[in-house]
């Protein structure tokens, strides 16, 4: 008999640290979690967590320097990425994976046409003639529902609206067919109802062409809606994983439940939000233990001194928590 399928992508124990004038800063500090094929993961957290150098040290973008990932193990489809040359590196990026940025509107090169740059993106990894290449952009751009697609190919980036930017950075995502797709706060700048067109879209691209995707998001009301696992992020680690269900039923890290806690709710508008007490950590000088302890009302004195172990509590849960040592 066949085995369980392995992940499309498995990040075990992921370091990446910064070198700055003001100090060493220890960006992500052993994160894991996997992907698998055809499903969608949330990355969760507040501003500043991770989220986002998370993204970039799976796409080997992480700038040097003043970054460098410092330990850990990338496995895409089974080939660690961070042991392969950048020549390497660079067939898979685009090719196999790619990445939809933040800021749509900031994402496209204004001196090109969306034809020109769909184009070149084609042609680099496929090799193919201009003439092929120019339709094959076309149907990338009908694939993400482009009003005018054939049209659109001769506009400018500062001639389309937000969402329509957006579209054309799936499109040029998605132009050779990845497996896995990173959307990095894909709906910023998006008025709301753009942003209900993006992540339908995004969950209707994963059905059909049966994408891997690792969508980065603050918004815990996109995850809920999209998602199928979820992993909640503090000051570069991870305190939470699994299944979405489980865990917006079942929240057990003090932090999860903190962020659950302070979600707004129609039928208590009357009442105060919950906020979660005192500030994020400094990451020049975090706190020794579980670095969430300076904010937790469960606090003990081990949390203090020792990092939390990794307890699974429940099939597809984990939580990285003394209370459930």
């Amino acid at each position: 008999m066949n085995g369980p399928m392995p992940p499309l992508l498995e990040v075990q124990a992921l370091r990446t640290r910064f070198e700055t004038y003001a100090g060493t800063v220890d960006a992500l500090d052993g994160v894991s979690f996997s992907l698998k094929r055809g499903e969608i993961l949330g990355l969760v957290g507040e501003t500043g967590c991770g989220k986002s150098v998370t993204a970039l040290s799976l796409m080997r973008l992480v700038p040097d320097p003043p970054g460098r990932i410092v330990g850990g193990r990338v496995l895409f489809k089974g080939q660690d990425l961070l042991a392969l040359p950048e020549r390497a590196m660079g067939h898979i990026r685009g090719r196999e994976m790619a990445m939809v940025y933040q800021e749509p509107m900031t994402a496209l090169n204004p001196v090109f046409t969306v034809g020109d740059l769909l184009s070149e993106v084609i042609i680099h990894h496929r090799g193919i003639r201009k003439a092929e290449a120019r339709g094959e952009a076309a149907e990338a751009l009908r694939l993400v529902g482009m009003p005018d697609p054939v049209g659109t190919l001769l506009r400018y980036p500062h001639e389309l609206s937000g969402g329509m930017c957006q579209r054309a950075v799936l499109a040029l995502a998605l132009v050779c067919r990845p497996d896995l797709l990173i959307a990095d706060e894909p709906t910023t700048a998006l008025d709301v109802t753009i942003q209900a067109q993006i992540l339908r879209l995004i969950r209707d691209l994963r059905t059909r062409l049966g994408l891997g995707v690792l969508l980065i998001t603050h918004d815990l009301g996109v995850v809920a809606q999209l998602c199928d696992r979820v992993a909640v992020m503090y000051a570069g680690t991870i305190v939470e994983y699994g299944a979405v269900r489980e865990i917006f039923h079942h929240p057990q890290h003090p932090y999860t439940q903190g962020l659950l806690e302070a979600l707004p709710r129609i039928q208590e508008t009357a009442s105060r939000l919950q906020a979660i007490e005192g500030t994020v950590p400094n990451l020049f000088a975090p706190p020794p233990g579980c670095r969430f302890h300076p904010r937790c009302r469960h606090a003990r004195e081990i949390c203090r001194i020792e990092r939390p172990k990794v307890i699974t509590t429940a099939p597809e849960h984990d939580v990285a928590c003394v209370l459930y040592e």
